[in-house]
């Protein structure tokens, strides 16, 4: 907070956006500067820090639209933490520099309680980011209206530079265990991230217990615990990576791998990247789930068409057939369910199914129908086979592609998987669940009336191709197959199609 309160106070609040369920960002101008100001109340990242722009998509959320209301032109003039080693900060709003606050605008930052909470002057809620009823909290409800109540005060003991030695080591290997753990529940305001880098900077094993220590160990962890409270008293930080993964930092200098330019950058850096590395997650399983699905049903659609074809061979045997019967005519009697005949090739006997019910003539026109119909459909299905293995092909190479990328490495591998989510859901593989155009994020929640319009003539298409499979005998009956738009038009196909 006293990084901010120096570069960042007094600003002006120009604008407010919302990018996620967790994630406000609020646009600061002060005199040499503008920047972001990113607050979020994530169960797991709960932060607050100078970022990245945020990316430019419709803020659909009533909790920043109300803050925008509110807090729109007026001037941040302090930042204050409620009280010493408390991650809770109170944003002051007012119309200019030194006049009383008319907002209040609280950030908590305590894990899965973190909350954002917007006050009058006299701490009456207006809005909260998480609104908690007094069935869940009878002692700290958070309602609008209710008059808002600070967190309870950290009970046990806090760190301090006037604790000798013998006292510190004694608190914190008074009951024999885990040496993290014990200087966690030792002491309020330490979490197990500091615990973990100052064990890790005094050159002991992550698991050590207190029992293992020497002296000359507990001596040189009270160096390093001494050293970490002169950088909180004198509010001098040294940013750093602690892996060249950038998958934790340091404020302290503490076995850093590489230094950060400063605190802020190094928080945006670190969140932005936890956050892309989930979003690729999420993506990467959508997109896999779905190619599975399609190439499932594709394979399929293929099988059946296959079979079709197999099946279309056999259009000459039933003229064959046809053409026997007609010469022979003069064998025929009536109520015959069967016909033995010299075949014309062969003259070997060729014993022919007859439907009693019809006559000599009838039974070859239906033989004869058999035939028109079995040609007819090879010539439909064969584009059509042709078409579902494009798709296939088309699928399978994606599906490779998803292979080869399938961890996070850095911002450029969500880009490349957010073009193959657009090319998906362009092409009608993917539902778009959020209405986003070209260009957009695939976190984008609006809906366009082009897209409206494209979704309408995709249905038109699909409609009129399952129209034309309806016409061919034991085709799959579906929703119709997906087809890629850059397809050049089968004048043959449609000329086929509608002579059946």
């Amino acid at each position: 907070s006293d990084d901010l309160r120096r570069h960042w106070l007094p600003a002006r609040c120009e604008q407010v956006y919302q990018r996620d369920r967790y994630t406000l960002f609020i646009a600061l101008r002060t005199l040499n500067s503008r920047g972001w100001l990113a607050i979020s109340w994530h169960p797991q990242a709960a932060r607050i820090h100078i970022a990245e722009p945020p990316p430019k998509r419709p803020d659909t959320f009533t909790f920043s639209q109300q803050l925008k209301h509110q807090l729109g032109g007026l001037a941040l003039t302090e930042i204050n933490l409620l009280s010493p080693w408390e991650r809770a900060l109170d944003l002051q709003f007012a119309h200019r520099p030194h006049e009383p606050a008319l907002w209040h605008l609280y950030v908590e930052i305590m894990g899965k309680y973190s909350n954002v909470i917007l006050t009058t002057a006299a701490d009456q809620i207006v809005t909260a980011a998480h609104q908690v009823s007094e069935q869940q909290s009878s002692l700290r409800p958070i309602q609008t209206g209710k008059p808002y109540v600070h967190p309870p005060a950290i009970r046990g003991p806090l760190p301090t530079l006037a604790e000798g030695f013998e006292d510190w080591r004694d608190r914190i290997a008074l009951i024999p265990g885990n040496l993290k753990k014990m200087m966690v529940k030792s002491y309020s305001g330490v979490s197990s991230a500091i615990a973990s880098q100052l064990i890790a900077s005094a050159n002991l094993a992550a698991d050590a217990l207190t029992t293992d220590l020497s002296e000359a160990n507990w001596q040189t962890l009270f160096q390093h615990w001494q050293n970490w409270l002169h950088c909180l008293a004198s509010n001098t930080f040294i940013p750093g990576w602690l892996d060249s993964h950038r998958s934790g930092y340091t404020v302290l200098g503490l076995s850093m791998a590489k230094p950060a330019d400063n605190v802020q950058t190094l928080l945006d850096e670190y969140y932005r990247h936890q956050f892309n590395q989930e979003e690729f997650r999420r993506l990467h399983h959508r997109i896999t789930q779905r190619l599975k699905t399609l190439l499932a049903k594709l394979h399929q659609k293929a099988n059946t068409f296959t079979q079709r074809l197999q099946q279309s061979d056999q259009a000459e045997a039933y003229r064959l057939t046809a053409d026997l019967l007609m010469a022979n005519l003069q064998h025929w009697q009536a109520g015959m369910s069967q016909i033995e005949l010299s075949d014309f090739e062969s003259a070997q006997p060729v014993v022919l199914l007859l439907n009693p019910e019809k006559n000599a003539v009838q039974n070859a026109q239906a033989l004869y129908k058999k035939h028109q119909k079995l040609k007819r459909a090879k010539v439909a299905v064969m584009p059509l086979l042709a078409d579902v293995q494009t798709e296939i092909n088309y699928l399978e190479q994606v599906e490779e592609s998803l292979r080869q990328v399938s961890v996070y490495k850095e911002e450029a591998d969500l880009r490349s998987l957010e073009e193959t989510l657009r090319e998906l859901i362009a092409q009608g593989y993917l539902r778009d669940t959020t209405g986003y155009q070209a260009g957009d994020s695939p976190l984008n929640t609006h809906t366009s009336k082009t897209t409206g319009k494209k979704q309408v003539k995709k249905q038109a298409k699909n409609q009129q191709r399952y129209l034309q499979l309806s016409l061919i005998p034991n085709a799959p009956r579906g929703r119709g197959t997906h087809w890629p738009q850059q397809q050049p038009k089968r004048a043959a196909y449609l000329q086929a199609s509608q002579r059946l």
